[in-house]
């Protein structure tokens, strides 16, 4: 499979410098690359604009129980016992 790929990307190489220097469409050589490319370019560009004005948004931080601040038990408990709010957090996960 390997072999097949090299051997047709050394032809397309040799029949594309022929085409450029040696035929009379050597316009053509140039166009058609430049135009496939710049498609491309668009293309993708275009299918980033649709997934992004098809995608609902995110789900605010506040809504996902995972990123929810436990209740408090006593004020006293969570003083004493000498942990943050980030702290907490970080125990989680």
């Amino acid at each position: 499979m390997g072999a097949s790929i090299l051997t047709v990307s050394i032809a397309l190489i040799i029949i594309y410098i022929y085409w450029l220097f040696f035929s009379p469409y050597s316009w053509w050589a140039i166009v058609i690359p430049v135009l496939v490319g710049v498609l491309a370019v668009l293309g993708i560009a275009g299918w980033i604009g649709y997934t992004m004005a098809t995608t609902p948004p995110p789900k605010p931080l506040d809504e996902l129980p995972e990123f929810k601040e436990p209740e408090k038990k006593g004020s006293a408990e969570g003083s004493a016992s000498g942990k943050n709010k980030q702290t907490e957090v970080d125990d989680k996960s």
